[in-house]
């Protein structure tokens, strides 16, 4: 008896959800039109849970005042649930059951529910019991319904105050290559590949891993010592670019060695001539060279700089902000769209 507890707990669950799923979907045959028609309106974006537990302030209008988005509440009070235009669910407290869907509640037809989530695919788990409820999704990706990567290229507004071309590539050390590294798995396509290479030429590794972190302070000047940047992601996934390459690289003005999606990815949104992709060289011995050359032809180096006269790095590093952002895209978003099989997108 004990055994079958379970499953009998799993299938009141899958019932509920059905039913749930069900139930929307005959709201949403009530529905006309395709996108939103409605005059703009306030509009009342509610977090159910801030991504891993870790709470912004919200005190005022948070997306005017720092953000210049105008007409949007954003709140974390879970009792404005009837009333919210759409309500955001991060998928790691899902995943890890620290968080769950209201099912038990009853949603306005209007109600949109937005899927969050920065991780690759290989961090999702199973997206199934999901099927249905999502109207929306918000991720790193391109394609999401609200794309909002880690970071993108701006242009550089040329007005007489900020100009691009002052820019200066900081002063090089003894350092050739660098790299930081807290979460370290031999079996990380990442750490083969550094393993390789540090056969051929000296990296500085920083991060918890070797023992040797480095303050918010102090990223930043460390890196930017070096002349190469070793911007490897630890999951190989279509737009997945994260700070790695914007902060740890661009932003620190050493030139990255990228791992990650392939160099047309990388080259739809980022200069082409700003990185190095390891996939261009046959052997991490044949990169080693390269890099030992580069280093030593200055004109040739400082070519990886030139889009900085004209552009610069804009990050995506508060919550808040992403969040925000809902508001400037619900008018364009379909009203009645619905992820059926989020797992099918999801891992693309």
């Amino acid at each position: 008896m004990t055994a079958s507890k379970p499953l009998f707990l799993s299938a009141i669950v899958i019932l509920s959800i059905s039913s749930y799923v069900l139930h929307q979907r005959l709201l949403l045959l009530a529905q006309t039109g395709t996108a939103h028609q409605h005059e703009p309106r306030n509009l009342t974006i509610l977090l159910w849970h801030w991504p891993f537990g870790r709470p912004y302030s919200l005190e005022g209008d948070v997306c005017s005042d720092e953000y210049a988005i105008p007409d949007c509440l954003l709140s974390d009070n879970t009792s404005l649930f009837p009333q919210a235009d759409v309500v955001v669910f991060h998928h790691h407290e899902l995943k890890t059951g620290r968080s769950a869907l209201p099912l038990h509640l009853p949603r306005s037809v209007s109600q949109r529910w937005l899927w969050l989530s920065l991780e690759p695919p290989v961090h999702n788990g199973n997206l199934t019991q999901y099927n249905g409820l999502f109207n929306w999704t918000m991720s790193y990706r391109g394609d999401a319904d609200i794309s909002m990567p880690y970071g993108k290229i701006v242009p550089v507004p040329h007005n007489g105050i900020s100009n691009g071309s002052s820019y200066v590539i900081p002063k090089k050390g003894a350092c050739l290559a660098s790299w930081v590294v807290s979460n370290y798995r031999p079996d990380h396509a990442r750490s083969q590949v550094y393993q390789s290479l540090r056969k051929y030429i000296p990296i500085e590794v920083y991060g918890h891993w070797s023992k040797r972190p480095l303050t918010d302070q102090s990223l930043i000047p460390t890196i930017g010592h070096c002349n190469f940047y070793l911007a490897f992601e630890n999951s190989l996934a279509l737009d997945y670019i994260t700070e790695k390459l914007w902060r740890n690289a661009y932003q620190a003005g050493a030139v990255p060695v990228v791992l990650g999606p392939t160099r047309a990815n990388y080259e739809a949104l980022v200069p082409p001539g700003s990185f190095i992709h390891v996939s261009d060289f046959n052997s991490t011995e044949g990169l080693a060279v390269f890099l030992q050359q580069l280093a030593t032809d200055r004109g040739r180096y400082e070519g990886y700089f030139k889009w900085r006269q004209t552009h610069r790095i804009k990050m995506y590093t508060d919550w808040r902000e992403r969040l925000c952002n809902i508001c400037v895209n619900y008018q364009r978003l379909p009203g009645n769209k619905v992820y059926y099989d989020l797992e099918a997108w999801a891992s693309r």
